[in-house]
């Protein structure tokens, strides 16, 4: 376990290095100078140079590479090229919207997928599968986006009992903030619980028609009592890697989300930054996504192991 450890964080260590390599150079070859972006373009190529020296983006970009490496580990993530503000209370402000959408988002499709797929899989020889089944297809077809717009005519505009836009605040109101974030959750959630449930679906009846199981169901378990003592634990493990990827997805996802519903989260940040030409702040966030999107990777990594042992000696 050790060594299988050991080998995981080295990957992870040697990924997210050659991630950070790739987000730098991308950002940096971008036509266009921001200090020219910010002063305008009446402003004179002295107060441009000026402006750039002052940034510090005159320096070699081996340079400029290492002090943005040195912040990210330090968490001093720099300033804003914009309003010259540290950026690191700007992104923890907007991860207190990010951070309780995407994680109710992924509790909203887990609760959806997990019933749907296990009862369709159950069912699915009998009319009622099929119908199952159908819903789960019908949830997928449709964009979150638009399933947000839905949620706010029925239930902001017509019914009048959530939001519509915009967030309150945590320091202000736990029950107000919460509100604000439901129907963006749902929105997140249904369509990922939809595709969720059609991995599920496809687990359970291959771990139904398993020996192992036949075996379980000849020694007296009803078909429900062999799948819950020895199943679930077999179909768990691809279930695991779609469930990781969703994750992965959500993040993404609430981006969009985040600008239907109008809410100050990471997404519009990182909208509105590279809008501005604030490159320094757009680093920080797309390095941040794709440290979340690898530790979630690594994570799905180990949980095979616990699960299934024998997975660690294949890897």
């Amino acid at each position: 376990m050790r060594r299988f450890l050991i080998r995981r964080v080295t990957t992870l260590v040697v990924t997210l290095f050659l991630a950070s390599l790739t987000v730098f150079w991308v950002l940096n070859i971008l036509p266009g100078k921001p200090a020219q972006v910010i002063l305008g373009t009446q402003a004179t190529p002295s107060a441009v140079a000026a402006l750039t020296a002052k940034l510090g983006l005159d320096r070699p970009l081996v340079d400029q590479y290492l002090h943005w490496i040195h912040g990210l580990i330090t968490l001093h993530l720099g300033n804003s090229y914009i309003s010259g503000q540290p950026i690191a209370p700007v992104i923890g402000s907007a991860l207190e919207v990010t951070g309780p959408l995407v994680v109710g988002g992924l509790l909203v499709g887990v609760a959806i997928a997990a019933p749907l797929g296990i009862a369709s899989a159950l069912r699915h020889t009998r009319r009622s599968g099929v119908i199952l089944s159908g819903i789960a297809q019908i949830g997928i077809a449709i964009p979150n986006f638009v399933l947000g717009i839905l949620l706010i005519i029925i239930f902001a505009v017509d019914l009048k009992a959530l939001p519509a836009s915009g967030f309150i605040t945590w320091s202000t109101s736990i029950t107000g903030a919460l509100r604000s974030l439901v129907l963006p959750a749902v929105s997140l959630g249904l369509v990922e619980g939809a595709i969720l449930a059609r991995y599920v679906r496809a687990s359970i009846i291959e771990v139904l028609h398993a020996d192992f199981l036949r075996t379980a169901r000849a020694k007296g378990l009803r078909p429900n009592q062999a799948l819950l003592r020895h199943g679930l634990r077999n179909a768990s493990i691809p279930v695991l890697t779609v469930l990781g990827l969703e994750l992965s997805g959500l993040i993404i996802g609430a981006v969009v989300i985040e600008a239907v519903f109008t809410l100050p989260g990471l997404g519009s940040l990182l909208l509105s930054s590279v809008e501005n030409r604030d490159l320094i702040t757009v680093q920080d966030i797309v390095m941040l996504v794709a440290t979340a999107v690898l530790l979630i990777n690594t994570a799905v990594d180990i949980l095979y192991r616990v699960i299934d042992p024998r997975m660690g000696l294949r890897s």
